[in-house]
């Protein structure tokens, strides 16, 4: 039986980042699917969870519900402040709520933590049947899988159809298997900053950093979960490697140049400003992250392919029947414009193709948020 369930209690210890049993659950629910989950590579999950938020009501035909699918180091917290159970505010704030594009008085939101992650949904930082923590254990899951554990969520909810199905960046690679895997459950779609399949660079970047990861000698096989301390060397080197990738050149050169942090010399053993500030992004996502997620969603973003065992990515981007747009961010050098270019010319569905100028690189899915708030006008006038 599938059902939603009130936040549990038990306690759970862990040397990361991750949301545990008896923390404060804030605005969470959760999906529990309790039969087992079939892998895409094989073998299977016995069981699994989906913490997930909602904002807004559904109606009594189900029409106006709106799937919000995130990034690789978001949760569920699509809007909101930061407090207990949530450690930073909302990712999308300004995109959500009563009066903004996705506007809660009108349309049913709904935005799960993805499978293998670490903000209240089953990931390696989760405990098994056992009650041990699937550490190293964990399965390798692809983004079908992650989507499979959401039209569960999907069914639990009542909701048959959505609306409008958006996500960026790894979220993008969701929100396309949804509208191929189950165009008739996806009416719209905005696919931000993603591709349809991931590239050679992008695979190069991710194994660095899941490399990165395995490097520290606190990682242990994964096993790290009952221990004293966790990978958070290893895990804040790999957040300083994708952090580059997400700005853009420019933008760094304009804001950091060659200065040097306040009061350090870097001939001296000091840091240059542009160090300092990976450092603070290394030292945030550590304290709210795990690494077993992180290596986790790195592996299945790597995956990603919307064209495997479907005749090549033409033939699945065929099978899109939602009203789509795609969009790309001018300055993006991770997930560049030419790849949503691929996926506009390849949806049929698709009338034309959107750019969202930014200075900020692929993060500008996330900066410009009147700019994604006019895509989705488009999509829900």
């Amino acid at each position: 039986m599938n059902t939603v369930l009130p936040p549990g209690r038990a306690s759970l210890p862990r040397p990361s980042g991750a949301w545990r049993e008896g923390d404060p659950p804030g605005r969470r629910q959760w999906y529990e699917r309790e039969t087992p989950l079939r892998l895409e590579a094989g073998g299977r999950l016995p069981g699994l969870r989906l913490a997930f938020e909602t904002w807004g009501r559904l109606a009594p035909d189900g029409s106006n519900a709106v799937l919000v699918l995130h990034a690789l180091t978001g949760d569920s917290h699509v809007t909101g402040p930061a407090g207990p159970g949530h450690p930073t505010p909302g990712w999308w704030e300004g995109l959500v709520g009563p009066g903004r594009a996705l506007d809660t008085d009108r349309w049913f939101v709904v935005a799960p933590n993805v499978l293998g992650g670490c903000q209240g949904s089953t990931g390696p930082a989760s405990a098994r049947p056992d009650g041990r923590p699937w550490g190293g254990d964990f399965p390798f899951l692809t983004q079908r899988d992650q989507v499979a554990a959401e039209v569960g969520l999907a069914q639990a909810l009542g909701v048959d159809h959505w609306a409008l199905v958006v996500g960026g960046s790894m979220g993008g690679m969701r929100a396309l298997e949804w509208a191929v895997a189950h165009p008739e459950r996806t009416g719209a779609l905005l696919l931000l900053a993603t591709t349809a399949a991931a590239s050679a660079e992008q695979i190069a970047w991710a194994g660095l950093q899941t490399r990165a990861v395995r490097s520290d000698p606190h990682w242990r096989g994964g096993h790290y979960h009952a221990t004293g301390s966790g990978p958070h060397a290893g895990l804040g080197l790999a957040r300083r490697m994708a952090h580059l990738t997400y700005r853009s050149e420019p933008e760094l050169q304009s804001r950091f140049g060659r200065f040097a942090q306040a009061e350090e010399d870097p001939w001296c053993g000091g840091r240059y400003q542009v160090e300092s500030y990976l450092d603070h992004h290394a030292d945030k996502l550590v304290s709210r992250f795990d690494a077993g997620s992180y290596v986790t969603l790195c592996e299945a973003m790597n995956s990603h392919d919307v064209g495997r065992g479907r005749g090549g990515v033409r033939a699945a981007l065929a099978r899109v029947t939602a009203d789509t747009l795609v969009a790309g961010v001018d300055s993006d050098r991770l997930y560049p414009p030419a790849q949503q270019a691929e996926l506009a010319a390849g949806i049929r569905t698709s009338d034309s193709l959107r750019t969202v100028e930014s200075p900020h690189g692929h993060d500008g899915f996330l900066i410009e948020v009147e700019q994604v708030a006019a895509l989705v006008g488009e999509l829900l006038p």
